[in-house]
């Protein structure tokens, strides 16, 4: 039996369906690979890698789960002899609108609506292919300082990357904040790539790196690489406005995509890390 015989077999008992047709390869990822199948868009990588499509499902079903804002709706993910994979539904994406980027931003708001009494989330996920602890917390700054800024520093620094001032941000992250923010659900990575819309217009979400945070954080990273017009910011403002001070936490909050990137990437993202370190430090 090939592995596409198992995806095929796996799907077809989680579905009741088999799904017709033959693979049509779909470039555009740098992480995986990824193929289309019938009604079905299925990601591919190395056996190891299970654990990674294990938590997308995961995660996209929470998000499924709020029926706010639309994502792939994900069947089933396993382990063939050579290949492990994950099976979402398949969706034709077309440019998004103004109106499209409008309701965007007001089931954004939806989204965030669904909160509950911890930041965190059940498991360790990923963002990108860097691992994303999530050790449930009552307290935003504690999690902030050693689930996702602290350990994305540390993780540099086994890279070979050091960073100035950036014990002092951390031991100071309280005074970036007047009020501590609800627990939201967050879609966790949320830049312009991982975004669009379908054909009709409905805005959808994708690969996400689910947990429960600031909201913020889901609005700061939007701005990080584009891809998001005035029409959804503004939409999102009219659905739930923006505490005080948000302007000033958009730059701490991709600080920690920054990391990430110098991680993966080195080279001029640990330059630009500095330098946010820099601003935010004269800001205290």
């Amino acid at each position: 039996m090939t592995d596409l015989d198992v995806i095929r077999e796996t799907i077809t008992r989680e579905t009741g369906k088999e799904p017709t047709g033959t693979p049509q390869a779909i470039g555009g990822g740098c992480i995986n690979e990824t193929f289309r199948l019938g009604n079905y868009f299925i990601k591919s990588n190395s056996p190891s890698r299970i654990d990674m499509f294990e938590l997308e499902h995961l995660g996209l079903a929470a998000l499924h789960d709020t029926a706010t804002v639309k994502v792939p709706r994900p069947i089933c993910s396993g382990v063939t002899r050579d290949r492990s994979y994950l099976v979402l539904e398949f969706l034709t994406l077309a440019d998004s609108s103004s109106q499209a980027q409008e309701i965007l931003g007001r089931q954004l708001a939806d989204l965030h609506r669904a909160t509950t009494d911890h930041f965190g989330w059940p498991r360790t996920n990923y963002i990108g292919t860097t691992s994303q602890p999530n050790t449930p917390s009552s307290s935003w700054v504690d999690f902030l300082r050693e689930s996702r800024l602290g350990h994305m520093i540390r993780l540099a620094g086994e890279c070979g990357f050091s960073f100035r001032g950036a014990d002092t941000l951390l031991d100071n992250l309280d005074c970036f904040f007047e009020e501590p923010p609800p627990p939201s659900l967050l879609h966790g990575d949320l830049w312009g790539g991982n975004s669009g819309a379908l054909t009709n217009g409905v805005p959808v979400i994708f690969d996400p790196a689910v947990y429960y945070g600031d909201r913020e954080a889901d609005l700061a990273m939007t701005q990080l690489f584009g891809g998001f017009n005035s029409s959804f910011y503004r939409a999102y403002q009219e659905a739930w406005p923006l505490p005080p001070g948000h302007e000033l936490r958009t730059e701490l909050y991709n600080l920690y995509h920054i990391l990430n990137h110098s991680i993966l990437f080195g080279g001029s993202y640990a330059l630009q890390a500095q330098s946010m370190i820099d601003s935010l430090l004269q800001s205290l």
